[in-house]
């Protein structure tokens, strides 16, 4: 079979999984788009085929494999192929599909936003802890909610995820891209959680002068510019440059963080970081030249360190 994306009707008999007639069943469509995806060096073929069909017929997942004979409608196919088409040239799943699932809850995406990724839920999974183990604890009910700031909030990801398990906390979140930050309240409003985050547009702590916080969480940029050439096309050529360099090294904006971050925190207030899978000395040190020193280095999935949490306690740790 030739490398271009299969049309309605139009392959021989003869190849597997096709009707009498010649038509491309569900089983058809997946199996041809798998054996295409892993040639063009696509991450997970299998996966990538299911969720694009998926979205092109309107269904779960799951239902496609209750469909396998069903031959879908020229429509729909023409919609299939120019996805893979799409697909193949590097734009992510996410981009396509308009959607990306985090921390269990399923986010809008656009080119305007990163997609968010799973190392990101470790920072998530951080905040939720160190709020109901340390940040509530002894608490005044009469001081009001927590409140939690999330910087380069992006598609809101973080903010919405926080806000709906930590239902007595009070979320604000700001970024410097007035398109992402639509996406975010799209995102707010989708998970029922609008009316407990405040969103703002502007440079890190530029919008927020005079106020203090409990915590403050981000995922900045935070890739070196001169890495740009080995990183996939998916995430060079179609992610939004503002949200994954921060200058020569990738610490321009870590390091912007930590030189101000202690000015809108409450005492006893934490900050925590995600850094690229390499940076968590280069953030450590960062943070102790700047006076941070109760500082806790978290692994991703991958056993990577890729979450800080930093306070002002007198103490250097990795957590596990």
């Amino acid at each position: 079979m030739s490398e271009q994306a299969p049309a309605a009707r139009s392959q021989p008999e003869r190849e597997a999984g096709a009707t009498p007639t010649g038509d491309w069943t569900v089983e058809r469509l997946l199996t041809w788009t798998r054996e295409y995806f892993g040639r063009q060096k696509l991450e997970s073929p299998r996966l990538c085929a299911e969720i694009l069909l998926a979205h092109a017929l309107g269904c779960q997942r799951l239902q496609l494999y209750t469909r396998y004979d069903a031959v879908p409608a020229a429509p729909l196919l023409d919609r299939f192929r120019t996805m893979v088409r799409e697909a193949a040239a590097g734009k992510p799943i996410s981009y396509l599909t308009g959607t990306k699932d985090f921390f269990s809850l399923t986010f809008e995406v656009t080119p305007d936003v990163l997609v968010p990724r799973p190392e990101t839920e470790v920072l998530v999974e951080r905040a939720i802890d160190l709020v109901r183990k340390r940040l509530t604890h002894g608490r005044d009910p009469a001081a009001g909610p927590l409140e939690i700031l999330d910087l380069c909030t992006g598609s809101g990801c973080i903010a919405v995820a926080l806000a709906r398990h930590l239902g007595a906390a009070r979320l604000l979140a700001s970024d410097c891209s007035e398109p992402a930050l639509g996406v975010a309240r799209r995102n707010a409003e989708r998970h029922g959680v609008s009316e407990r985050i405040e969103f703002r547009l502007g440079d890190l702590f530029a919008c927020w002068e005079g106020q203090a916080f409990d915590m403050i969480v981000s995922n900045p940029p935070y890739i070196g510019v001169a890495e740009a050439t080995s990183l996939p096309v998916t995430v060079r050529d179609f992610e939004p440059h503002v949200a994954l360099f921060a200058g020569p090294d990738g610490l321009a904006i870590l390091r912007r963080i930590a030189e101000q971050a202690a000015g809108f925190l409450r005492p006893g207030g934490r900050l925590l970081l995600e850094v690229g899978y390499r940076q968590a000395g280069a953030v450590r040190r960062l943070l102790e030249d700047c006076g941070w020193d109760d500082i806790v280095i978290f692994k991703d999935h991958s056993q990577h360190e890729r979450v800080i949490q930093a306070g002002r306690e007198g103490r250097t740790t990795t957590g596990e």
